[in-house]
């Protein structure tokens, strides 16, 4: 349908020029050009001032060290679980219940993506505080500490929590892509001819597959890069404090009582968007070297089993699982706890009363959560089905790497350009509407919704369309009475990613909002401050269990409606 054509135009509009009119709007007030609070000048003056901070370079080096190690070790993981689950070699381990406990542990790890990087933050929080559920289990049953130990366990001067709680939450996105970009490729027989040569399952995936692979999901690990460098929610959380991040001294600064430090966070603001710039070219460049110049290592010959590799894979594997559902349930204890004094394991006294005393408040939040991820879904997934629906139309497949355009809002630092697009919306009397609130919504969580939703759509069997439109079906009654009937359970799933995807905005919220609208997200970051653990618990429980419940009501309505059909379910 002719209609459709339109579509491809309309989302490059919606995601092209906000980002570099936010570009823009952060880059004149960075030169001091901010005519609404007193700067009516060109000058270099405010770069000046940012390079006299003190904590300046410490935050670059800590933003630098955390973001790429955060970034490359989630990478290796993915990849080494990947080629675990997707090769279907469980050869060297004769028991199938041990098959079967990988293959959940791959489900498990998907799972994950539904739950917020700031709920993940809080409960990993938790576990690892000198006085967290971990320490308290260690004290019960070896070192029998009566105080908690001056452990500099969490919020660490080097960022080692912080990279450990960004890595629980990339690590299954990265696997994901992974997965996801497989079937692009015929992995299976490049496994098989490699064994057949003597090869180790590692050795055919680094040699064979993860040379084909990569390109793939390049801009995946840019934008999972990008967003460990500028992260904010779970930098505040886990981060060290002195200094911080560079983009929580953006912040800050933002929210300096004194007007002038504007002009310091849009410089910071611009730096922050360069750092990103040049770790993606420096990156780019390392890849080159690895994949393309100095390629030896793929062509040596040598042959290693990797048997003691494929066992810690695993195991690294189990204790992402295991340690974010214990963050969920540490979140849930807290919650309902009215006394749970250090070093007990379980809280003394249990009580409603922490629910009971914010439910008035949660409901409103819980409103504007959900009001605000099911609209921005909604519209991200039309947006998709008229985008793909264009691809039949004009008979053209599009790869990842050439839709790259989608992922503009997550290969520029959110600090960047929202902080541009505020300042812009603040002229135009935008700020802290539902409708600017929603859009901005709508950037983050399109590019999640085409990603999970454009296999199933190109995967379909055209060959029940060409039928239907033998027997006289119009375009648009096959994509309604068919594609999306068929497609109902992809689209469920879809919708549910959308959601979780949503639901973790913080900065978007916190820029868009203007204080006028409270998420679940900002919620929990802002109580995160409070040191009430209770509170925390209610608010942080809440922003995990919706998306998860999301995602199980996402697998269990198809199978309620298509019951009678098992193959659709």
């Amino acid at each position: 349908m002719k209609i459709f054509v339109v579509f491809p135009f309309f989302i490059k509009f919606i995601f092209v020029v906000p980002i570099l009119v936010g570009i823009f709007g952060v880059l004149l007030p960075s030169f001091g050009y901010f005519p609404e609070i007193g700067g009516n000048k060109l000058s270099l003056d405010v770069f000046g001032q940012l390079i006299r901070e003190p904590t300046l370079p410490n935050s670059i080096l800590l933003t630098i060290f955390s973001g790429i190690s955060s970034t490359l070790i989630s990478l290796i993981l993915a990849i080494f679980l990947s080629a675990i689950i997707s090769s279907g070699d469980f050869l060297w381990c004769q028991k199938r219940i041990l098959a079967n406990f990988i293959v959940a542990i791959n489900r498990s790890l998907i799972s994950l993506i539904a739950i917020p990087h700031a709920a993940i933050a809080l409960g990993f929080a938790f576990l690892i505080s000198p006085s967290g559920w971990i320490i308290r289990w260690i004290s019960l049953g070896f070192s029998g500490w009566d105080t908690p130990p001056e452990l500099e366990t969490l919020q660490d001067s080097m960022g080692i929590s912080l990279i450990l709680g960004l890595l629980l939450k990339e690590t299954p996105y990265l696997l994901l892509m992974i997965l996801i970009s497989l079937p692009q490729i015929k992995f299976k027989q490049y496994i098989y001819i490699g064994q057949s040569l003597g090869y180790g399952l590692f050795d055919c995936w680094l040699k064979l597959i993860l040379p084909q692979i990569y390109p793939l999901i390049r801009l995946p690990v840019f934008a999972v890069l990008v967003f460990s460098l500028s992260v904010v929610d779970v930098a505040l959380i886990l981060g060290p404090t002195t200094p911080p991040t560079l983009s929580i001294l953006i912040m800050q600064w933002m929210e300096n009582p004194d007007i002038n430090f504007r002009f310091v966070a849009s410089a910071g603001a611009v730096l922050l968007f360069l750092i990103s710039f040049f770790s993606i070219v420096t990156w780019r460049f390392l890849e080159w070297v690895f994949l393309e110049n100095h390629n030896n290592w793929q062509i040596n010959g040598k042959r290693r089993s990797g048997k003691i590799l494929q066992i810690f894979t695993i195991l690294c594997g189990v204790i992402v699982v295991v340690i974010c559902f214990l963050n969920i349930l540490c979140l849930l204890f807290w919650s309902f706890s009215n006394r749970w004094a250090y070093p007990n394991v379980l809280p003394s006294i249990w009580t409603w009363g922490n629910w009971e005393r914010y439910w008035n408040s949660l409901q409103e939040t819980i409103l504007i959560t959900l009001e605000v991820g099911l609209i921005s879904t909604t519209i991200a997934l039309f947006l998709a089905i008229g985008y793909l629906e264009n691809e039949n139309y004009i008979k053209t497949k599009v790869k990842m790497n050439s839709f790259w355009w989608i992922y503009l809002p997550l290969l520029v630092p959110q600090a960047t350009f929202l902080l541009g697009i505020q300042i812009l919306s603040i002229s135009l009397h935008l700020d802290g509407t539902m409708i600017f609130l929603i859009w901005s919504h709508l950037l983050f969580v399109l590019p999640y919704i085409f990603l999970s939703f454009s296999d199933s759509w190109r995967s379909l069997d055209h060959r029940m369309l060409m039928t239907a439109q033998c027997l006289g079906s119009s375009p648009l009654r096959n994509l309604f009475r068919i594609k999306l009937s068929l497609l109902f359970k992809p689209l469920l799933v879809t919708m549910a990613i959308g959601l979780s995807v949503s639901i973790a905005q913080y900065l978007p919220t916190l820029f868009a909002g203007g204080g006028r609208f409270s998420t679940l997200t900002t919620e929990a970051v802002s109580y995160a401050s409070s040191g009430d653990m209770r509170v925390i618990g209610v608010f942080a429980f809440l922003q995990s269990i919706l998306p998860l419940i999301g995602i199980l009501l996402a697998f269990l309505i198809p199978k309620f409606f298509y019951r009678h059909r098992s193959e659709m379910t």
